[in-house]
């Protein structure tokens, strides 16, 4: 990453070592871990398709790979295009997975009935490391671009791609979500900013966190409106309103040092994440209504878990980095 980044990450992390972590109860939840066919495939993110599959990418193995929750296999799906480096991948209403290649600067369909992928190049050099997607409510892709510092669109039906420089210079535009509202709300990882996109203008409005040193890194909406982001520098879990701009913030359990990544809201509006810095990562719940913290660890371990997904039936779907393992947590 920029220097100017590095910098500033590590005075975030030295202005948070003080801050204690909040206090959590013990959960007893059931994790279910599954091993890659592929050695060192370094899975990124989890995705969940509506055939209730987990899907992952394979970032070092250059694959996407499908488990099937039921029975437990998985099948990996090789990529055309050598170190593509798939990142995050989000499933489509017709079953077909759209992923984004952060080494090789396209983004990506694939037809799991065919194995067969399609790529849309991102015409402009500087968005070379797209990074995170979410579809809007009418079916068009959005995703960020990391380095390179844009939002993106991009039309399924008819391939056309727009992007959308982030006003704050070196913001590292980080995860991406589509609100209760219908905007999209993304994670500045680089400032202690949180941005949001008027999906009919692809106009962005900036939201300034209150901590200088905060450094939001992935993001959820709940059903309320409220948007939940984890801040990787600081050891917190924060809380946006977007409708008056209030935030909200608490310590993580594992203290200034435990790095909360992955983050997503259960259906019932509860907040779950997971503390990439403390050994072994944890699952965190916070609950809105009481304010109250617990956790797990993972037995693996979990070697960073950055993304997780949140299921109707009331899962968490992990990609388990580290180990080569993804991962399903039952939350009822």
């Amino acid at each position: 990453m920029k220097r100017s980044f590095v910098l500033a990450f590590a005075a975030a992390a030295l202005m948070a070592a003080l801050a204690p972590g909040a206090s959590a109860s013990e959960l007893a939840l059931v994790i279910k871990e599954y091993d890659l066919p592929t050695p060192n495939g370094r899975p990124h993110d989890p995705a969940r398709s509506a055939d209730g599959a987990l899907w992952y990418t394979a970032q070092r193995a250059n694959k996407l790979g499908r488990l099937d929750p039921a029975t437990g296999d998985i099948r990996e799906f090789p990529l055309k295009t050598p170190e593509s480096g798939p990142h995050g991948l989000v499933a489509d209403a017709t079953g077909d997975i759209w992923f984004t290649a952060n080494y090789a600067g396209y983004i990506g369909k694939l037809d799991p009935k065919t194995g067969g992928v399609t790529e849309y190049k991102i015409p402009e050099p500087r968005a070379r490391d797209p990074h995170t997607p979410v579809f809007d409510r009418q079916g068009i892709l959005w995703f960020t671009v990391q380095e390179g510092n844009f939002i993106g669109r991009l039309d399924p039906q008819t391939g056309a791609m727009r992007l959308k420089p982030v006003p704050t210079a070196n913001a590292v535009p980080y995860g991406i979500v589509l609100g209760a509202d219908g905007m999209l709300y993304f994670c500045e990882f680089g400032s202690n900013k949180v941005g949001r996109v008027d999906p009919a203008t692809m106009a962005v409005t900036e939201y300034v966190l209150p901590a200088s040193g905060a450094r939001p890194r992935r993001i959820a909406a709940a059903a309320d409106g409220l948007i939940y982001y984890t801040d990787y520098a600081r050891g917190y879990l924060g809380r946006l309103d977007p409708k008056t701009g209030k935030v909200e913030e608490w310590p993580s359990p594992g203290g200034p040092r435990s790095r909360p990544y992955g983050i997503a809201v259960a259906p019932d509006g509860v907040v779950w994440y997971s503390e990439s810095g403390v050994e072994p990562n944890t699952i965190v719940r916070f609950d809105p209504k009481t304010r109250d913290f617990a956790r797990e660890d993972i037995p693996s371990g979990g070697g960073t878990v950055r993304n997780l997904v949140a299921t109707p039936d009331f899962k968490l779907y992990l990609a388990c980095s580290g180990v080569n393992k993804v991962a399903i947590v039952q939350l009822r």
